[in-house]
């Protein structure tokens, strides 16, 4: 049995591929996409996770070459509900992957456009429209899906494992007359056929041929003069007067952060991770701008190893300062319980944790991983270090633990892994306490010691992450904005009203100065404001992502408009721009 003969997709079925994020089942849709065309059968492929132009292209790079017109079509289901622009495409036809209504009558058009059956349709995937729609995707699969496929045709569909409730996913699994489940082992993809209209059950091995994009930091692009200036503003207490607003209420970054971790539980904490390494091994380069005398004395304070306590207990020492000056946690460094090459950090008010108390998971992914970098950029010896949280107030503790080694750590990776449930726990409290501040005037998060703001948030840095995360970050931010929007409207709160909490809670937030009229604008927008002031370089694209998305969830549930960013102070502009569709 061959992995053509899986892709060569009979009619009247709805294969499910069912696994982790990685494990290929894009790769295996695309690969049956060109293998049905080679036959001559008429494709639609629906895309929620990217718009049909970049589907295309992945597709030119497999082998697609020309093809006979009319018989490759694409329901753009992704560019719309982001506010990303939409290509003008005769083959194209948009949707909004949070109304399933709109799917099922792009589905019904192009169906007709064809004008015959033997339809191939593949649906990558339906994790959006299940975070978005939650379990009404399962009646949307038991109605229009499986009415397609009675017509004549059939379905390739994928659904991440570990997405949402397992029972939803068993639903679904139920619906469909094939099941794959997808994992990876050893570098290898293995599918296991649970059931399948023309296969018996069986487990098929193949190579994998996916890697995952990461971007390096560009130390050319940095402005080492404003570098150089913020560094020594900092530390006088100056920053915002000498270099201009820069803080951001601590909850704004964790709406970024769970949302988005909801697109890729098992990969986005990874692939956070791997950057935050990057993020704080940076740290020699921004060392290397300062004046000559602050230069040398940090290279005479900063021992050349952290291996033995008392070194590394002279570099947490700097490290507690900044981290405190910068609101971003208290921290204690047990020399105690340390010993060489095994160290611990206490810590307390962490705006990463605060206000999760007792979610049933460990919420921290940015500072364990940002003191491992630092380690790793200034110890003069370059060695792997690595850090996991090993207490957490998420987890009921009274306080947050890291645990800092060179090498490996074996508790690292389970930790790494957020289930759903808590994620969803984690989503639940973020909307109940932005909805108590916007109807009741209830503060959502206090700290007694570092108040609410932060003076930088590491999860707005969103042009260097890789392009799988910019997906990410936008569907994030439309389930956010989504939810909200649905919270006051079902509160009762007229549309005018529910636009003016909107920008009362931006600027509460400071995430930015929110004008709505013909236009949306932002002034000093929090992700974007940065890029101007420390990069040489200008971006060619509005990098919003996070509050385009999120403009576009709200604005759907509240108005049923859709907008698109046009202006963007990373492009050059001087406030960002959103225009109405």
């Amino acid at each position: 049995m061959s992995l053509s003969h899986l892709q060569d997709v009979p009619a009247k079925s709805l294969i499910l591929l069912v696994g982790p994020p990685g494990a290929g089942k894009t790769t295996f849709c695309q690969q049956a996409v060109l293998q049905n065309l080679a036959l001559d059968r008429p494709i639609i492929y629906l895309t929620t996770e990217s718009g049909a132009s970049e589907i295309e292209q992945t597709l030119r790079t497999r082998g697609l070459g020309e093809i006979e017109p009319e018989l490759l079509h694409f329901v753009d289901a992704y560019s719309e509900t982001v506010g990303v622009s939409l290509s003008d495409r005769r083959d194209t036809v948009s949707a909004d992957c949070a109304d399933l209504s709109s799917l099922g009558i792009a589905i019904s058009k192009l169906e007709e456009r064809i004008g015959r059956t033997g339809i191939v349709m593949v649906f990558d995937s339906l994790v959006s429209p299940y975070l978005l729609a939650g379990p009404e995707v399962i009646r949307f699969i038991r109605l229009t899906l499986s009415k397609f496929v009675a017509e004549g045709n059939a379905i390739v569909a994928c659904m991440d494992k570990g997405c949402g409730r397992p029972e939803d996913v068993g639903a679904m699994m139920s619906l469909a007359t094939g099941v794959i489940e997808m994992d990876v082992e050893a570098g290898r993809r293995i599918l296991n056929v649970v059931k399948h209209p023309n296969v018996k059950p069986m487990t098929l091995e193949v190579p994998m041929d996916q890697t995952w994009e990461q971007r390096a930091w560009d130390v050319t692009t940095w402005d080492r003069e404003m570098y150089r200036r913020s560094f020594e503003a900092e530390q006088r207490g100056t920053l915002d007067q000498e270099i201009g607003a820069l803080a951001v209420n601590i909850v704004w970054p964790s709406i970024i952060r769970w949302n988005s971790l909801l697109w890729d539980p098992q990969r986005f904490t990874t692939m956070l991770y791997d950057f935050m390494i990057q993020f704080g091994a940076s740290f020699r380069e921004i060392l290397s701008m300062l004046p000559w005398h602050l230069k040398l004395l940090y290279k005479i304070s900063l021992p050349k190893s952290f291996s033995r306590v008392n070194d590394m207990k002279k570099l947490m020492r700097f490290f507690q300062q900044m981290m405190q000056r910068r609101g971003i946690c208290i921290m204690e460094y047990l020399d105690e319980a340390s010993k060489t090459d095994e160290h611990y950090i206490r810590v307390y008010e962490s705006y990463e944790c605060t206000g999760f108390e007792n979610v049933g998971t460990a919420t921290s992914l940015i500072l364990a991983p940002l003191l491992a970098g630092v380690c790793h950029g200034l110890e003069a010896e370059t060695r792997e270090w690595n850090a996991v949280e090993t207490r957490c107030i998420g987890l009921g503790d009274p306080y947050c633990e890291v645990k800092l080694v060179p090498g490996a750590i074996a508790e690292l990776q389970p930790a790494l892994q957020k289930n759903s449930v808590a994620l969803e726990r984690i989503h639940d409290r973020l909307m109940q306490r932005l909805t108590a501040f916007l109807l009741q005037d209830k503060p959502p998060v206090e700290r007694a010691r570092l108040g609410r703001t932060i003076a930088y948030s590491p999860e707005t840095s969103f042009p260097f992450y890789a392009e799988r995360f910019h997906m990410a970050f936008r569907m994030g931010g439309v389930r956010a904005g989504k939810n909200l929007g649905e919270r006051l409207t079902g509160s009762g709160v007229p549309r005018d009203a529910a636009v003016k909490h909107l920008v009362s809670l931006l600027h509460y937030l400071k995430a930015g100065e929110l004008t709505v009229d013909d236009t949306i604008r932002i002034r000093e927008n929090v992700e974007s404001n940065w890029i101007p002031r420390f990069y040489t370089t200008k971006w060619e694209a509005p990098c919003c992502f996070f509050t385009t998305g999120f403009l576009n969830g709200f604005f759907a549930a509240v108005t049923s408009q859709h907008v698109k960013e046009t202006r963007c102070v990373a492009m050059g502009d001087p406030y960002c721009e959103w225009e109405f569709r």
